[in-house]
């Protein structure tokens, strides 16, 4: 069936999200080799469970994350501030993907989002990038206190957005988060960059123009 509702996420599909260059730039002395940011990026997102998704989902605030990650990795308190402190500048629009948004407003489509998001970076998006008004509506994870791949955010994103989840495409660039959505029974595509969505969109029989 072709998609009637396109559902995106945020970071790393709308938004540039490069965490091993975050910590290189803002721990550059713990992070000074690639194999070491790479390290580093694996004991201060955890995959983005832990601590880390459990301020995604709302459930911790931004100082009791900054004090369990620096329990946990032995970081001081203020390098795990400044990490923090640097995210909303390293999530910058991607200009391809901004710009396919466009043109699928202008076409007609109606356009949600579903981004797992700490709640100061979620209201920095919201105040900083007039082009999010497009979205017909969005759920961040720390609204609703729930984060991806969980399905009972899925649900509770179809509910909220009055939308049946066969007419849906949910766009995700981790695979992890389109395996659960499918398995829910949302149909959703891997994210890699704005041409190969373009093409995955076409062949799904949407109209770009």
């Amino acid at each position: 069936m072709k998609p009637t509702y396109l559902i995106f996420d945020f970071g790393g599909v709308l938004f540039h999200w490069n965490p091993v260059r975050l910590l290189a730039q803002v721990l550059p002395e713990r992070a000074n080799t690639p194999e070491n940011a790479t390290l580093w990026k694996d004991r201060f997102f955890q995959g983005y469970t832990g601590d880390w998704g459990q301020f995604d989902a709302g459930l911790i605030d931004e100082a009791e994350t900054v004090r369990r990650i620096a329990s946990r990795t032995g970081l001081a308190p203020a390098e795990v501030e400044a990490v923090l402190a640097a995210v909303p500048d390293a999530l910058s629009p991607i200009p391809a993907t901004v710009a396919l948004l466009r043109r699928l407003r202008e076409a007609g489509h109606r356009l949600f989002f579903l981004s797992n998001m700490p709640a100061p970076y979620a209201a920095h998006l919201s105040r900083t990038h007039d082009f999010l008004r497009g979205f017909d509506d969005g759920v961040f994870s720390s609204e609703v206190r729930l984060a991806k791949p969980d399905p009972a955010i899925f649900a509770l994103a179809l509910q909220r957005f009055d939308i049946p989840a066969r007419s849906a495409l949910f766009i995700d660039d981790h695979l992890g988060n389109v395996e659960a959505a499918n398995r829910f029974g949302l149909p959703a595509v891997l994210f890699t960059d704005a041409q190969r969505l373009e093409r995955d969109l076409l062949a799904r029989g949407l109209r770009l123009d």
